[in-house]
């Protein structure tokens, strides 16, 4: 049996920790009515033995205290809400436990915005990770020694997992079913649950909104001008020219700040503003291309694929249609 100890620290989500505890609850009703064993021990585990969240909508009642919790085989780390670093530092007991928790030997899990508790104990450093696209310039910056892969929607790497976005998180619980007890099980949990199993991106949710999380104040010039002149083409010499800025100057700046490259930049805007219409327009494919300057058909299929895991037709099937 696998002892599973969800955290509830302090500002968590609700949702976060009763989803996980209904999924591995409904894996050991699986093997119940199989008169089987139960797989799991799930456990609350918390800093004090009642913790109130959700403007306190919803009080939980721990199992375990943090200093009297059994080991475990696997931590959830629930998402997190509010002002990131207020919730860190309300957390500081539940990071210290977590970081002495994964010397000793456990695996954890950080669901969504979970993500920054899991990083904050330094267990993910040059490791990869994934957390809700919304945060990835906060997480950037707070974590840079982080390899933050905000497309993805579940990172495993040495006993150390993450999730993307919201409810995303619910396919790494999927995964862990499997990954602890075989795929059978968890294909049964999908279909229980009306999950949908097999994906790993979360592009297709993205919304770029521009990494401006900066003080360089040249270079939030050049990206407002980019905004501004998306359907224009586009070349890093044209935009040192115009800004006096020399073009590996400007790169490297560029890069620094914005965690992107000037075309890598040039080609998110665009793609953006081509989501857009494929939403709530009536232009077809070619239309919004030539819209957001594009005019090579391969070219702007290859680049939205790549931003968004979809081509442009299947992301306005799946979009720009009548919710019933």
């Amino acid at each position: 049996m696998k002892t599973i100890s969800i955290l509830v620290p302090e500002t968590a989500i609700a949702a976060s920790i009763l989803d996980p505890r209904y999924m591995f609850s409904a894996v050991n009703q699986f093997f119940i009515n199989e008169n089987k064993t139960e797989p799991f021990k799930i456990q609350l585990v918390g800093a004090t033995k009642t913790i109130s969240l959700n403007n306190g909508l919803v009080n939980f009642k721990v199992d375990y205290l943090l200093e009297d919790a059994p080991k475990s085989d696997l931590i959830i780390i629930p998402a997190i809400s509010g002002d990131i670093a207020v919730a860190i530092e309300k957390n500081k007991q539940v990071i210290d436990w977590l970081s002495l928790q994964y010397k000793n030997g456990a695996e954890m899990a950080s669901l969504c915005i979970g993500a920054f508790l899991l990083a904050s104990t330094g267990a993910l450093d040059q490791k990869r990770c994934s957390t809700h696209w919304l945060y990835a310039d906060l997480f950037k910056k707070m974590f840079p020694t982080v390899n933050l892969v905000d497309d993805k929607l579940i990172t495993d790497q040495n006993g150390v997992y993450s999730s993307g976005g919201a409810t995303s998180y619910w396919n790494l619980l999927l995964y862990l079913v499997e990954k602890y007890i075989d795929k059978q099980t968890a294909i049964m949990a999908a279909k229980f649950f009306l999950l949908d199993v097999g994906k790993n991106s979360q592009s297709g949710f993205m919304m770029f909104r521009g990494q401006k999380m900066h003080d360089d104040c040249e270079i939030l010039r050049v990206q407002d001008y980019v905004e501004i002149h998306f359907a224009e083409k586009l070349t890093v010499d044209d935009l040192s020219a115009r800004f006096n800025i020399g073009r590996r100057t400007m790169e490297r700046r560029f890069k620094k700040a914005t965690y992107n490259s000037v075309i890598e930049y040039i080609q998110r805007v665009k793609i953006e503003a081509a989501k857009k219409q494929l939403e709530i327009g009536r232009k077809n494919v070619n239309e919004v291309m030539y819209d957001v300057g594009y005019t090579d058909v391969k070219a702007f299929r290859d680049v939205f694929k790549k931003l968004t895991a979809m081509t442009p037709v299947e992301y306005r099937n799946k979009y720009n249609r009548e919710w019933i």
